[in-house]
């Protein structure tokens, strides 16, 4: 009997990749009450680094399609992500960002 699933690690060796492995995650998750200059500061700095990103596509894809709620993945913020989010649910997901989408 053939078996549709796949080991797990599968699903998450992309991260093996990435840029922000072993970065302190305090450049991509917000602390408490951040806002206004601070959350974008931080925010370009973690975009920064995903524009590097040999795997910034399926970090972004996982992001969006997990509905991870906080911080930048794939190049993209939070915001972003809920937008990209409403577009998948309609069926307009554009693809335009990542490397590797």
């Amino acid at each position: 009997m053939k078996t549709r699933t796949q080991p797990l690690l599968r699903v998450w060796d992309w991260q093996a990749d990435a840029a922000c492995r072993g970065m302190d995650s305090e450049v991509f998750f917000p602390p408490t009450g951040e806002r206004g200059r601070a959350r974008r500061q931080r925010e370009d700095t973690a975009l920064a680094v995903c524009r590097g990103c040999a795997v910034s596509g399926p970090c972004g894809s996982f992001a969006i399609t997990s509905y991870q709620h906080y911080g930048v993945w794939g190049g993209y913020t939070e915001t972003e992500r809920r937008s990209e989010a409403r577009k998948m649910k309609r069926g307009q997901l554009g693809g335009s960002r990542g490397n590797g989408s």
